[in-house]
């Protein structure tokens, strides 16, 4: 069954998911004509390989730990981080214990066509 879509003045949780993380699978929170907010799920060893969006990327990290690979080197995310990417730069994300992320990408600029490259 599908996830729905928060639409205008929908109220969404982004509380940690505790012992319901291994039966989440990633989602779409919000997708708009120029934001798309996504709860990444990723299991312990899992990754997001090497990738770009055309637009501006955050990530929060809201439970577990991630590795962030930029091109500025490899940071490790725990709770309460947040990172600022610009458009275009490549990343990837592996789950260094089981975790979840909130990610919001920019679409602005790329009317009709996916964030992802």
């Amino acid at each position: 069954m599908a996830i729905a879509h928060a639409t205008s003045g929908d109220l969404v949780s982004t509380l940690p998911l505790g012992p319901a993380l291994k039966n989440t699978p990633s989602h779409a929170l919000v997708k708009g004509r120029d934001l798309e907010v996504i709860r990444l799920v990723l299991q312990t060893g899992k990754a997001m390989p090497p990738h770009e969006v055309s637009g501006e990327v955050t990530v929060l990290c809201l439970e577990g730990r991630i590795e962030l690979t930029v091109p500025q080197g490899v940071r490790t995310m725990q709770a309460g981080d947040h990172v600022y990417l610009d458009a275009g730069e490549p990343h990837g994300l592996r789950a260094l214990e089981d975790a979840s992320a909130l990610v919001t990408i920019s679409l602005a600029g790329a009317p009709g066509q996916t964030a992802l490259r």
